[in-house]
């Protein structure tokens, strides 16, 4: 099959659509930019075209990444912290965006999580229960720490 060619101002407007479509990282945008074949000078005067009229935000990305993994998937902060990082994101814009995430609603959805999870183990003993839980909720990007200090 044979790629259709766009020109430059073609493409550029395709990204501007794909950045309004949804916040999106530099990586996103440099992965979508591959499937144009352009030349190094053309991407770079593209990126710098989307970051100055401001569709390509990268802290905008990551705060509104953060809340939909945690109020909408409830994920914690580790599992989120993990994807962040697989799409470039520096630590220290992630450290700093991590105040999205209100605590007490943090605490609240590991206590949620946890009674639900827990209440639909049967057949196990307390122990069994309890570190089944745990794990699960740590695999939901929970740290341990913090799950131990919302129960004691």
């Amino acid at each position: 099959m044979e790629k259709k060619s766009f020109t430059f101002d073609e493409i550029k407007l395709k990204m501007v659509n794909y950045c309004i479509y949804q916040d999106r990282c530099h990586a996103e945008v440099e992965q979508k930019m591959k499937e144009f074949l352009l030349i190094d000078e053309a991407k770079e005067e593209i990126i710098l075209y989307l970051l100055k009229e401001n569709y390509l935000n990268e802290e905008r990305f990551t705060r509104s990444y953060i809340r939909g993994k945690f109020y909408i998937k409830h994920w914690g902060r580790a599992k989120i912290r993990i994807h962040l990082k697989q799409k470039q994101i520096s630590e220290k814009l992630i450290s700093k965006c991590f105040d999205e995430i209100d605590e007490d609603d943090y605490e609240k959805t590991i206590r949620r999580i946890y009674e639900d999870y827990y209440s639909k183990q049967s057949g196990l003993k307390e122990y069994q229960r309890k570190s089944k839980t745990i794990k699960y909720l740590m695999s939901r990007g929970f740290e341990y720490e913090k799950i131990n200090d919302t129960f004691d």
